[in-house]
């Protein structure tokens, strides 16, 4: 669970989200990220940013922060991490786990998407 209310956590990803042209924040109810029709991070609904990591990353900031895989609605999201509020609050590790999740996004097969 964020620390921040939840329009402090959602202004702040939007910051994050901001820093990368090309990137756009994406849903309202639910804000997240996506390229080439695959998401790779998103806002919950306690205002924690999860992020889509490589195994490896994903392994080893697990170990390092000692966070499960992300759950939402009853399901493992198992290539994401939830991000701890000391971390994300902080913009220079944040920016940078951002750019790690947008570097493992940019190596994912593209997915036909619904929209035209």
């Amino acid at each position: 669970m964020s620390d921040l209310p939840y329009d402090a956590a959602l202004a702040r990803y939007a910051e994050i989200v901001a820093a990368h042209p090309g990137i756009d924040l994406k849903g309202k109810a639910n804000p997240y990220t996506a390229m080439n029709g695959n998401m790779f991070s998103f806002l919950d609904k306690a205002g924690v940013l999860c992020l889509r990591l490589p195994k490896a990353d994903r392994d080893q900031f697990m170990a390092h922060h000692k966070t499960a895989p992300v759950e939402q609605y009853g399901a493992v999201m198992k290539e994401y991490v939830a991000v701890p509020e000391a971390l994300a609050a902080d913009p220079d590790q944040v920016a940078a786990l951002f750019a790690q999740s947008v570097a493992y996004a940019e190596t994912l097969k593209p997915k036909k998407t619904t929209r035209k």
